[in-house]
């Protein structure tokens, strides 16, 4: 998107709110991820009527509509159609990496409502806490400029990874399953199970035109860089991606590694290597298909991973300023 354009959006959008603080009521049109934990928690209608109260809590109203998983590109592309109401997307990370085809076309922001287990992009733009404090901050947000990252043909909005962190996305699927009743006792058990069972693997991994050959326990490539104990991003926009290798030790190395993650002082384990790049190829030695994930999402592909960096791709609403 042109950079004049994405001005005209963000004037588009201050523009709708100073005419709801004078005449009208601020619509917004909510696409909902029906099969998310949350909604099946609480039961789809009494979860859309706790949207609607949300938003009227704030002198906005909202279209809730729950949609199935395989129809949410096509209801969302319908809502940014409309031009009296804001778009919103509420499912957790893998949700939205699944409509970021559709952000990346569209020309005004796009709120965001995090319903998952991790919410990694929903803490970023200051969306946390109960759904009407996320609604709260919403109504009160402003755009956010995005960079986007692509994998061969996939994109990602966050993070990607192999080794551990596809092995934990795949243990969360079946915790999930087996503990329905608590998203918590699930991660749990997918984290345990994850420490236990996690493999090592050879990679490749190419930066510009340097190349190193790592035995890792996990690869994580972030877009920008996170920090803390909550792993929160600086900038969204900062155009480069972030490479952490967990390097391969055992089991004791992976259990002290995620006692660091867990204190937040993780960028100075010593298990743990770090380094940025514009531009990331990583091969797997073993030449076979393995499994990655990309916002949590896991897919089973063979390499090698070419990783592109898509600048100022998208716009969402946040409640944070571009940078903290």
């Amino acid at each position: 998107m042109a950079r004049g354009s994405r001005r005209l959006v963000v004037s588009d959008l201050q523009l709708a709110r100073r005419e709801h603080t004078s005449d009208s009521v601020m619509r917004y049109t909510v696409v909902v991820n029906a099969r998310a934990g949350t909604v099946l928690e609480a039961g789809p209608d009494a979860f859309a009527g706790r949207i609607g109260a949300a938003f009227r809590a704030h002198g906005c109203e909202a279209e809730v509509k729950l949609v199935h998983p395989r129809d949410l590109d096509d209801a969302l592309s319908l809502a940014i159609e409309e031009d009296g109401a804001i778009p919103v997307i509420a499912g957790g990370d893998g949700t939205i990496n699944g409509v970021l085809p559709i952000l990346l076309q569209c020309e005004r922001p796009v709120g965001i409502l995090p319903l998952g287990t991790v919410n990694v992009l929903g803490r970023d733009l200051g969306l946390i806490g109960p759904l009407e404090k996320q609604i709260q901050a919403l109504c009160e947000g402003e755009p956010v400029t995005m960079d986007i990252g692509r994998v061969n043909e996939r994109l990602f909005h966050s993070l990607s990874g192999m080794g551990f962190f596809s092995l934990m996305a795949r243990e969360r699927e079946f915790a999930r399953r087996r503990f329905p009743f608590s998203r918590t006792i699930a991660f749990v058990v997918a984290a345990t199970r994850s420490i236990l069972f996690t493999r090592a693997i050879t990679v490749d991994i190419r930066v510009g035109d340097h190349i190193r050959q790592v035995e890792a326990d996990a690869v994580l490539v972030t877009i920008n860089s996170f920090d803390g104990i909550e792993w929160r991003r600086a900038r969204l926009d900062g155009g480069h991606f972030e490479v952490h290798i967990l390097n391969a030790g055992g089991l004791a190395s992976r259990t002290r590694a995620a006692l660091a993650v867990a204190s937040g002082r993780w960028r100075s384990s010593k298990h743990l290597t770090s380094f940025t790049g514009e531009e990331i190829t990583l091969i797997r030695r073993d030449k076979r298909r393995g499994h990655i994930t990309f916002d949590g999402e896991v897919q089973r592909t063979a390499g090698p991973f070419s990783y592109r960096l898509l600048p100022k791709a998208i716009q969402v609403i946040g409640a944070r300023p571009q940078a903290i």
